[in-house]
């Protein structure tokens, strides 16, 4: 049963990155990630005690699974050794050593898979042994070479990938994700060592007449299953690591798009077509044609003055020119939604004011989530007493987001921080993140 785990977390690495490589099968690095990580898999299928038994039965041949797994084992070696080389320099960076290096890799270690199976042919093993065949035939000639082999192969391969891929962690530039994949990696092939120093070991006291059986029968094999799946983690956190990262950046900025969507649909009586199977992309594309349709005529009728003066408020406040800049746009709005068709559009002055505000429903979405600004800009630019004709209207909007359920939260709450004063230095220095990532995600 202790196979079961690395089989199925290898299996899943292969069925993560099995789309991506039959839509590039181009790319001969994504090639040999596949071909890598099947066969690791076929190396914990046929390690299995219950299919040695049926590999034997089958071909009739006393631990002819010997040998087939031991091929295996050291094909997984060179491959990973061989991916590696490649992977870090890429296939037009490959230097001419390099190319070299690759060949020297791919023949020895084809060399020594004819080897095995010409030291099996030569051995006599005519006892099954399934779980012990290392040490119970250390000392049987040409098996006794044939064990040694294979093992001498791994290690020289488990320590060149292992000394790589904890190099190429120490470079500078890497994306994050990648980073924490190579360190899985590494630390998966730092245990192989402690995998081939057990069967060394016990293997080593077999030739001297003594008895550590257990290294090989009872540690060799867990280090073994858990150095398979740090590998196996290794390979799968960069691709999906970085697709769930995109994933939830695209639902964040649908999210946060909410609070303006909620108030274009109060304006136009409308909303978006409902995609109940669209992708995420497409999901926040629609949210921002809606609202960019909304927005369109609705900004014509914009009061260039309380415009004006919102934004000089917001920065008497305290607010930085991005974020004071959102607010006023989104107190702007806010009393052309609740002028209505009453305010006639506006000429060429609006129209630059238009192209600003479509281009950061983003900054503006978020203002309106913290209506407790809203309101203290709005009752700065009346003059400070907010009881004004306009006042009215943008208190009354104001009162109907919250009574819909939008700006309950302020953003650092909305970010899983903790209310802060207005105008700090956290809260400016968080809405100078949250506009450059608005801005970045083509809000």
């Amino acid at each position: 049963m202790m196979y079961v785990l690395p089989t199925a977390v290898l299996l899943a690495a292969l069925v993560i990155k099995l789309p991506t490589i039959v839509r590039l099968w181009q790319d001969p690095l994504l090639r040999a990630v596949g071909g890598l990580l099947l066969l690791a898999c076929a190396v914990f299928v046929f390690v299995t005690p219950a299919t040695i038994r049926w590999t034997n039965r089958v071909t009739g041949v006393p631990n002819f699974s010997a040998p087939l797994v031991y091929s295996l084992l050291t094909a997984f070696s060179g491959s990973g050794l061989l991916l590696i080389l490649a992977w870090r320099d890429g296939l037009a960076g490959r230097s001419a050593a390099t190319r070299r290096a690759m060949r020297r890799v791919v023949c020895g270690y084809a060399a020594v898979v004819v080897a095995l199976w010409v030291l099996f042919a030569l051995a006599d093993a005519p006892v099954e042994r399934v779980r012990d065949l290392d040490t119970y035939y250390a000392t049987t000639p040409f098996l006794r070479e044939e064990i040694l082999l294979y093992l001498l192969a791994h290690t020289v391969a488990v320590l060149v990938t292992g000394r790589l891929v904890w190099n190429w962690v120490r470079a500078d530039g890497l994306d994050a994700w990648l980073r924490w994949g190579l360190t899985s990696l590494g630390a998966g092939y730092g245990l192989n060592l402690c995998f081939d120093a057990c069967k060394f070991t016990a293997v080593g006291a077999r030739l001297t007449g003594h008895d550590l059986d257990r290294l090989s029968t009872g540690v060799a094999p867990p280090v073994a299953c858990l150095s398979a799946v740090l590998i196996a983690v290794g390979f799968i956190l960069p691709h999906a690591g970085q697709y769930l990262h995109e994933r939830w950046l695209l639902r964040r900025a649908h999210r946060r798009l909410r609070p303006l969507y909620a108030l274009m649909r109060s304006a136009g009586g409308g909303r978006a077509p409902l995609l109940l199977r669209a992708s995420a992309e497409l999901r926040l594309t629609h949210r921002e044609t809606y609202i960019r349709d909304a927005l369109l005529p609705l900004a014509r009728r914009l009061d260039e003055e309380l415009h004006a003066r919102a934004y000089d408020a917001a920065l008497a406040l305290g607010h930085p020119p991005l974020r004071a800049r959102a607010l006023a746009a989104a107190v702007a709005v806010l009393d052309a939604v609740a002028a209505g068709d009453r305010r006639p559009a506006h000429g060429t002055g609006a129209d630059r004011d238009t192209t600003a505000l479509l281009r950061e429903i983003g900054p503006v979405s978020r203002a309106l989530r913290d209506t407790d600004a809203l309101a203290a800009v709005r009752a700065r630019a009346a003059g400070g007493e907010g009881t004004g004709r306009r006042g009215g209207r943008g208190t009354r909007a104001l009162t109907g987001l919250r009574r819909k359920g939008v700006g309950r939260a302020v953003p650092e709450r909305a970010l899983g921080g903790r209310p802060v004063p207005e105008g700090s230095a956290r809260e400016r220095s968080g809405h100078e993140r949250s506009g450059r990532e608005y801005h970045a995600n083509g809000a």
